[in-house]
């Protein structure tokens, strides 16, 4: 299968960003992920550095990462349905363990479980239009669940918004201390996530896949479009979005992260503007690939992007270690946590470009593809040498 060098790019960049949430969510409490006054001790840095990252970061990566998932099916169609059935069950069953055994923000079951939906709407959806359109009205219909959830939500908040010092204490022990206990209520996180995930979550990411599949189809993610388009789109896309975004970031200060506008009402400008962000971030890449693919700093992003399941999984056995193993669990701040990110980068730079010198594709990629052959009935013989 063909490569593209500015897809494996934004792949890292993807990757790479989703970091800089995640590592709230492993370093702080739930609440923190979305509630940045989720205690008394509210520093203006932290403010300041919630507001920056709501804006240009929150839900951007995941979202650029899920059109990206879409274009991948999109290329796989060609092999067809055992193949594709088996990749992404596979997929279904490495998330449920990392979910329920590492670390309870997984992804990967969530595009594992739309992924075996999605794509079956790829197959029989020739239109590139209708297909495009689709995505979008899929989006659009998550996003309104959303508000339909705010209006009939209690409007006093939940122990998981604001969770008193018993609670603290208690997730403080289980993530600290693993066991069994770790994974009850890692399944109760799972158990919650797939009902958000049927409900009102999966419309959105099924969504982002068949976009992000129609623009593959388009030649949209192929760089086959001029410089000037992308870059001009690059221009509208970032305008739009980042009117729609700042306003919801200001508002959700100014009420003081209220419980159900927060949690609610006020993620539909960040959920609206994040794939005009996300596309945004990519027709920039793309607008300027010629220039960025002379640059050292590039290759070893594509590297990153190559191995991009691998480099998720390190950053949770990296990000696990630091916070549950050596205890550092809820001793920083978000800016403190930010500040880690740069090293742990290096980590996953590093690593792909040392391993990719030696192997074709990245560990996990490896037996990914070895026991998708095993499953759909391939012979193993065809595997690559590593």
């Amino acid at each position: 299968m063909q490569r593209y060098l500015a897809l494996d790019f934004i792949r890292g960049c993807a990757i790479l960003g989703i970091l800089l949430l995640n590592i709230v969510g492993f370093g702080l409490p739930a609440a923190a992920y979305l509630n940045p006054a989720w205690h008394n001790n509210l520093s203006t840095p932290d403010i300041w550095t919630w507001a920056l990252l709501d804006a240009f970061a929150q839900l951007k990566f995941l979202t650029l990462f899920a059109l990206l998932f879409g274009a991948g099916l999109q290329m796989q169609l060609p092999r067809g349905s055992r193949w594709l059935t088996a990749r992404l069950s596979l997929l279904v069953l490495l998330g449920f363990i990392h979910g329920v055994f590492f670390w309870e923000g997984d992804i990967l079951l969530d595009y594992g479980i739309i992924g075996l939906v999605v794509w079956r709407m790829l197959r029989d959806v020739p239109a590139t239009r209708a297909l495009f359109h689709t995505g979008v009205l899929l989006y659009l219909i998550g996003c309104a669940v959303l508000l339909v959830f705010g209006s009939i939500s209690d409007p006093e908040p939940t122990r998981s918004w604001l969770p008193g010092a018993s609670d603290l204490q208690y997730e403080q022990f289980w993530k600290l201390q693993g066991g069994w206990e770790a994974v009850q209520n890692r399944l109760d996180h799972l158990s919650s996530g797939l009902m958000a995930l049927a409900s009102q979550y999966g419309w959105q990411l099924a969504g982002l896949m068949m976009i992000g599949a129609a623009l593959m189809r388009s030649g949209w993610w192929k760089g086959e479009y001029s410089p000037q388009h992308y870059r001009r789109t690059a221009a509208i896309m970032l305008g739009i979005s980042f009117t729609i975004a700042i306003p919801g970031v200001l508002a959700q200060w100014l009420l003081h992260w209220e419980f159900r506008w927060t949690a609610f009402y006020l993620q539909a400008p960040r959920d609206l503007a994040s794939p005009f962000i996300s596309l945004g971030y990519a027709a920039l890449c793309l607008g300027f690939w010629t220039q960025i693919s002379r640059w050292r700093i590039s290759y070893m992003i594509q590297c990153v992007g190559r191995m991009a399941l691998s480099n998720y999984l390190l950053q949770t056995v990296i990000c696990t270690t630091l916070f549950y193993r050596f205890e550092l669990f809820m001793h920083f701040d978000r800016l403190g946590l930010l500040m880690l990110v740069p090293a742990i980068w290096l980590v996953n730079i590093l690593f792909s470009v040392i391993w990719l010198r030696f192997f074709p594709q990245g560990p996990c990629e490896w037996i990914w593809r070895f026991l998708t052959r095993l499953a759909a009935g391939k012979p193993s013989a065809q595997l690559p040498n590593r």
